[in-house]
């Protein structure tokens, strides 16, 4: 696939997220949600765009840990702010070339050690969609029990091979 296809969809998806977030209200971006476990769509949100900043500043650096996020309570509590960053990550995803890269992950529980990994910035492109893709998801349930008034477009945290798939059943049912 084309470093632009997955461009486009990275686009899709942040442009999906500002809509969300132009749409709720103030109170409702902090307000804890039962089905959540009690976090709230700014966690969620600021989560899932701490994962496309890591990759951000790792592109420059050509080296991308996720597990070093800021865990910003700004972004997670002001909209604003968390708009005007899904405007600047959208700047940098509609910039990104492919190049390789290293990955640092760590499963250790008991210590910080990392193992490296190749990985290119195409393959990271992926890996920030399916995981905003899985947050919106959870968001989409949040946002139902504390945000009903909100209008989701209708493939927002759904994958596009589930799209796929339900497009082709209706299709071969008739």
């Amino acid at each position: 696939m084309p470093i632009m296809n997955l461009t486009e969809a990275c686009s899709n998806i942040l442009s999906q997220l500002a809509y969300l977030v132009e749409q709720i209200r103030e109170d409702d971006f902090v307000k804890p949600a039962e089905t959540l476990s009690h976090s709230t769509i700014g966690q969620h949100l600021r989560h899932t765009l701490e994962f496309f900043m890591c990759f951000e500043h790792g592109f420059d650096e050509g080296l991308i840990n996720y597990d070093k996020r800021a865990h910003d309570k700004l972004i997670e509590s002001d909209k604003y702010l968390a708009l005007a960053t899904i405007e600047r990550i959208s700047d940098f995803v509609n910039n990104v070339c492919d190049k390789s890269l290293k990955l640092e992950v760590g499963y250790d529980l008991k210590n910080e050690s990392f193992v490296t990994i190749d990985t290119t910035a195409t393959r990271e492109l992926v890996y920030n969609i399916e995981h905003a893709v899985h947050h919106m998801a959870i968001m989409k349930i949040g946002i139902k029990e504390i945000a009903p008034y909100i209008q989701l477009a209708p493939d927002f945290g759904i994958a596009a091979s589930t799209i796929r798939y339900k497009e082709n059943s209706v299709t071969t049912s008739n």
